[in-house]
């Protein structure tokens, strides 16, 4: 089916770009939870009939930031206070991260919301990273984590587990009317359980330096053929295949249905720099990197796999603290990939930061603005190995 060009600009672009970048929903209503719904997991997890205190907790693990929403743990109950969390892996991302650098980060975010969770209820969770050593240049079949759960009645709940629930990744444009100040980015970093190894910068010659590099680095990977057919394959079009398959690049926005089922938005056309949709999906994601206020980002002295799972709990920690101050978070992965074509810019960022001295985990943007809509989650029996 063919389209015109200005129709295509007014119906798809605003589509893809809501859909893309996760822009504001209403208020905080919470999801209906069906089974059917794929953000149910966003639902207030304690609400779970289970009296065990390692699924309740991990109820609210699984809401972990991950690369590409892969969701890659899988969990062993073992005994009555012990699990087991290991890496499917099938779930990683050989071609945008391939020494599963961001993969083990994602699980640090995970670690820490269980962590959080369990203190939640009453309970230390006492996690022993790699029990079996730390894998190479790859993840393999090895535990990521033992945890014990033990029962502490003089444990208090970590104050930033109350914003979980609203946590989410915005990938909207920031208000660049709204000053991100000095003082507001101190609050932020002092989430970090690292002192001293998050950074953060509103000033202007710092910051258009900044979304130059991640700019260049997005279309590096959009131009770039297996990091970018990762993605594309990956992306879930339309409700029906978010509903059958929660992970991955959900593009289910209400006005995102016509285009797919006109047969406009395919991975066909996703995947080819000639086509409309493609060149509209470089403008849609261009525009969010410019209205970029401020950047934070988490340095690590080494590059080690603990050191990896640090700056995960970390990450969540500062997006915990962004949250609870009106903020928007969105990592710039692609900043920081190590594949060929992004070694260049991957020693750009280090060099412009000055942090050759460790390696840069994350970088985000962050600024103010609405509320953006959680992404999908498999439900916790799918992460179960039991």
């Amino acid at each position: 089916m063919s389209i015109s060009r200005r129709s295509f600009l007014s119906t798809a672009s605003g589509s893809i770009a809501l859909a893309m970048f996760s822009l504001p929903c209403g208020g905080s209503r919470l999801i209906a939870q069906t089974r059917k719904d794929p953000r149910a997991a966003w639902n207030a997890p304690d609400a779970t009939t289970s009296s065990d205190p390692r699924l309740q907790a991990l109820a609210y693990a699984i809401l972990a930031p991950n690369p590409h929403n892969r969701q890659p743990w899988l969990i062993d109950l073992k005994g009555d206070a012990e699990l087991i969390v290991s890496c499917e892996l099938e779930r990683r991302l050989p071609a945008t991260d391939p020494l599963d650098r961001q993969i083990t980060i994602g699980f640090g975010a995970f670690l820490e919301l269980l962590r959080m969770a369990a203190s939640k209820l009453g309970y230390e969770a006492l996690i022993t990273e790699f029990p079996q050593g730390e894998p190479g240049n790859r993840l393999d079949e090895r535990p990521i984590a033992n945890v014990i759960f033990r029962k502490n009645p003089l444990i208090k709940a970590d104050p930033l587990f109350q914003h979980v629930l609203a946590r989410r990744t915005n990938r909207g444009p920031f208000d660049m009317t709204r000053a991100v100040d000095e003082g507001v980015l101190a609050s932020v970093r002092s989430a970090s359980l690292a002192p001293g190894q998050v950074f953060s910068s509103s000033e202007p010659k710092l910051t258009a330096k900044l979304r130059d590099l991640v700019w260049a680095a997005f279309k590096m990977e959009a131009m770039t053929h297996d990091p970018h057919m990762e993605s594309v394959n990956l992306m879930r079009l339309g409700r029906a295949e978010v509903t059958a398959n929660p992970d991955g690049i959900s593009l289910d926005a209400p006005e995102l249905e016509a285009l797919v089922v006109q047969g406009i938005l395919t991975r066909g056309a996703m995947a080819s720099p000639d086509t409309p949709v493609f060149k509209q999906f470089l403008a849609v994601t261009e525009a969010p990197v410019r209205a970029t206020p401020a950047f934070v980002w988490l340095v690590t002295p080494d590059n080690r796999r603990v050191s990896q799972l640090a700056a995960g709990r970390d990450w969540v920690r500062l997006n915990l603290m962004a949250t609870s101050m009106g903020l928007g978070l969105h990592p710039q992965s692609a900043t920081l990939q190590e594949y060929p074509e992004m070694y260049q810019l991957l020693d750009e960022v280090h060099d412009l930061l000055d942090a050759r001295k460790g390696r840069i985990q994350m970088l985000g943007r962050i600024g103010y603005a609405p509320r953006a809509v959680p992404s999908p989650r498999w439900p916790l029996e799918t992460r179960l190995r039991t």
